[in-house]
């Protein structure tokens, strides 16, 4: 399963210091984990949180959710030996934050090799390079930063998040150019369920993969929200049916519901079934 098809509608942040939760995440319905040894890590615990994440991956029991290791920027004094731990734990990925530009992500391949990589996008200048990001040779994700974004803006918050929506269109843009997935940053509120699904919503419109999640509370709405409905699994089925029914017919038009229907909305809908599939697939494993 590639990147472009394996499902990411929920990426739940774990802290690499706390074994209960490390344990826990082996049994949740998440399809992707940020083992995180930067900001849920208190600085005297960090040096001990990389051998306790790695005993816990050596350990295995995950799955099939992706892996990915947040670890600290490599201007900080643990970074470096971040990066060397996290190239030997056997994750899928190595997270770094605050990427401003690709010669970040270059400094971290110095050290962690072939390993693909994950950016953090919370930064203005980061929004402003997003695209030379997305292109570096072992970028495979973007995740958006949006507390440190709106820190950095000065933003005052709203519940539509226009203040960030151009560093959010700007990083969709890069990730969607150059093929590498892109999570949405997390909602603070983890007991406010309508608001939460509200911002799914919102990401899910803009072309978002998933939503980067801060409590297990919140991975079913996510999974909801980020996955094709029954309706639109319903509805790809019969443009399918009806454009090839048109093209038997020597036409390169059909209609469904009184809307046209070209190759490119076929071609959504094909992607459409390949995710639900895909989930399906990721579920029963």
């Amino acid at each position: 399963m590639t990147h472009a098809t394996r499902p990411l509608r929920s990426v739940l942040y774990i802290p690499g210091s706390k074994p209960r939760a490390l344990d826990k995440a082996r049994s949740l319905s998440v399809d992707a984990i940020i083992f995180d040894l930067e900001d849920a890590v208190a600085p005297d615990e960090k040096v001990a949180a990389r051998a306790t994440l790695a005993a816990a991956l050596a350990q295995g029991g995950y799955g099939a959710r992706l892996k990915i290791v947040r670890i600290n920027g490599l201007d900080t004094e643990w970074g470096a030996e971040d990066a060397a731990a996290a190239r030997e734990m056997g994750a899928d990925a190595v997270l770094l934050p605050k990427v401003d530009g690709p010669e970040h992500l270059e400094a971290l391949a110095g050290i962690t090799g072939d390993v693909p990589l994950w950016a953090m996008m919370e930064t203005p200048l980061g929004m402003m390079n997003a695209a030379g990001i997305a292109a570096h040779r072992l970028c495979a994700g973007m995740v958006m930063g949006t507390n440190d974004l709106a820190k950095d803006m000065g933003t005052r918050f709203r519940a539509d998040r226009l203040p960030l929506m151009t560093g959010l269109g700007l990083c969709v843009l890069a990730a969607k150019a150059h093929g590498v997935a892109i999570v949405d940053g997390v909602y603070n509120a983890f007991k406010d369920e309508d608001g939460l699904r509200g911002e799914c919503e919102q990401g899910r419109d803009m072309g978002f993969d998933g939503k980067t999640l801060i409590h297990p509370a919140q991975v079913d709405i996510a999974n909801t929200a980020f996955a094709p409905s029954a309706q639109e699994v319903e509805l790809a089925e019969r443009q399918i049916a009806a454009y090839e029914a048109a093209l038997a017919e020597g036409q390169a038009v059909a209609v469904v519901d009184g809307r046209i229907v070209e190759n490119l909305h076929v071609a959504t809908a094909r992607e459409t079934l390949a995710k639900r599939d895909a989930i399906a697939t990721l579920t029963a494993e």
